[in-house]
């Protein structure tokens, strides 16, 4: 490493020194400011070119960029909303001002005070009359901040990445959007938005390695949660019949473009409905998240154009392996022939998976990632959905949909299991394979079985990935974009 970032830094410490030293305090505890960028954009873009205002405006940001001309300089400040073209002379300000202006560094926090003209060449100006630091800036803002070297740094230091790349900041206010859409929507719907525990002491509602933590004064080993589903469920069971968390989830498991220990899920449960129900939610939800945030239903991921026009394809997983394959499987072989299928498609297979887990398997390695449009598959076998609803006619499959778009689940969606007795004795198959090795098999929750005990009505769930929503609608090519602090490796030590 250079040594020139420090060397920087220790000439603005001088700086600081200095601005003290005229007894001018350097961190303002305050500024009133009666404008936005965007609103002196939106009030006076149609004067013509030189034309002035006459009005004054108080505005404040940070300090983008400086360019020095004798007595007659520009500046840029940036806020939350955008830019603007600041107008400093010395005439208006006087000599000292002006020049003390002129020591200012790129990166720190101004309020100004001026009026709006436009300048010949047709650029909305605000002519500086008066000026105050608000905070001084001690390291130098990034000179070039583009490109895959500087992605980690992006992720680690979000703030700065944040303060200059404008579609950054335009992406996490599309998430803020997507969240407050789909609560209009539940809203809407009669949905009551509740919450639910974090820290569980038996880990459940999805297949998944939880982490662990200890809580002293109980001296017991806790959890944090890999889904609220079994405890809204409880709530659908106590009456509240539709219900609805955004939350944020924990599971641990490795990092990738599609996977983030930390993120955020919508969960809702409707009762006296199905997955077929659910399927209609799910396109009502995601396609007003599409239409409000793209304007069309017809977007462009990653290059990729994708139609959310609604009714969306409907396709059973076992139909799925068929197509994209071009290998049958089904229920009716036995599982040595399965076996066999997955071994010619090179699917690496656990030791204790029956016969729908290597269907599941074969699906999951070889067909999901090539689903590009919206696609709802059906039908997941018993052995890998224990908490969903056997279909009628065929035992072996259950009334579960995972939602697919662009190659990755955006959604996953049941009629609940209601039977208490066929839901512990599930709970039971799925401690056999964790002993056999599995550790993302779901726990044994005794309580739950309880609450069904009591009674819960037909019941419609899903779950929609808010995090992989957002990536859709941002053309965001990996999870660590649309999360504000993702998760890292450690940061290696510096030579």
């Amino acid at each position: 490493m250079t040594g020139e970032p420090n060397d920087l830094r220790v000439h603005r410490l001088q700086k600081l020194e200095d601005v003290r030293a005229s007894g001018v305090d350097p961190f303002k505890a305050k500024f009133d400011r009666d404008r936005l960028v965007s609103e002196i954009d939106t009030a006076y873009n149609a004067i013509e070119p030189e034309g002035r205002t006459g009005d004054l405006v108080r505005i404040a940001g940070r300090l983008m960029a400086l360019r020095r001309h004798g007595k007659a300089s520009f500046a840029e400040l940036q806020d939350k909303t955008g830019r603007v073209q600041l107008y400093l002379t010395a005439d208006a300000l006087g000599e000292e001002l002006y020049d003390t202006f002129l020591n200012f560094d790129i990166g720190d926090i101004i309020g100004v005070a001026g009026e709006v003209f436009k300048t010949k060449r047709g650029q909305l100006s605000v002519a500086v009359a008066s000026y105050d630091l608000l905070t001084k800036s001690l390291r130098p803002m990034p000179e070039k901040w583009h490109g895959l070297k500087d992605v980690e740094t992006r992720y680690r230091q979000r703030y700065l990445d944040l303060i200059m790349n404008p579609d950054v900041k335009e992406t996490f206010i599309k998430k803020t959007r997507t969240i407050a859409i789909l609560r209009r929507v539940l809203d809407e719907r009669g949905f009551l938005e509740v919450e639910t525990p974090m820290l569980h002491s038996i880990p459940g509602g999805a297949a998944a390695k939880p982490f662990v933590t200890h809580h002293n004064a109980l001296d017991a080993d806790l959890y944090l949660r890999i889904a609220p589903e079994l405890y809204l469920k409880r709530l659908i069971v106590g009456g509240l019949e539709r219900v609805y968390e955004i939350n944020k989830s924990f599971r641990n498991e490795g990092i990738s473009i599609k996977h983030n220990p930390e993120f955020m899920m919508l969960e809702a449960y409707q009762a006296y409905a199905d997955y077929n129900d659910m399927m209609d939610l799910v396109e009502t939800l995601i396609n007003g998240v599409v239409e409000e945030l793209a304007g069309s239903v017809k977007i462009t991921y990653q290059q990729k154009a994708l139609d959310f026009t609604r009714p969306w394809r409907r396709l059973t997983m076992i139909d799925a392996i068929k197509e994209y394959t071009g290998r049958d499987v089904s229920f009716a072989m036995s599982l040595q022939d399965i076996v066999a299928v997955a071994k010619e498609l090179q699917v690496e297979l656990q030791p204790h998976l029956g016969k729908g887990g290597v269907i599941t398997e074969i699906y999951e390695k070889h067909v999901e990632h090539l689903i590009e449009q919206p696609t709802f598959v059906l039908d997941y076998p018993l052995e890998t959905s224990p908490l969903a609803r056997k279909k009628p006619d065929s035992p072996e499959l259950t009334e579960r949909f995972e939602l697919i778009i662009a190659g990755r689940e955006v959604a996953n969606a049941f009629s609940e299991l209601t039977d208490p007795q066929d839901q512990h004795a599930r709970f039971e198959a799925q401690q056999a394979n964790k002993a056999a090795g599995d550790e993302e098999a779901h726990a044994l929750d005794e309580d739950y079985v309880i609450a069904l005990e009591h009674g819960l009505p037909p019941t419609g769930g899903i779950g929609i990935g808010v995090d992989r929503l957002v990536m859709l609608v941002t053309d965001s090519a990996s999870i660590r974009d649309v999360i504000l602090f993702p998760q890292l490796k450690a940061k290696p030590a510096e030579e």
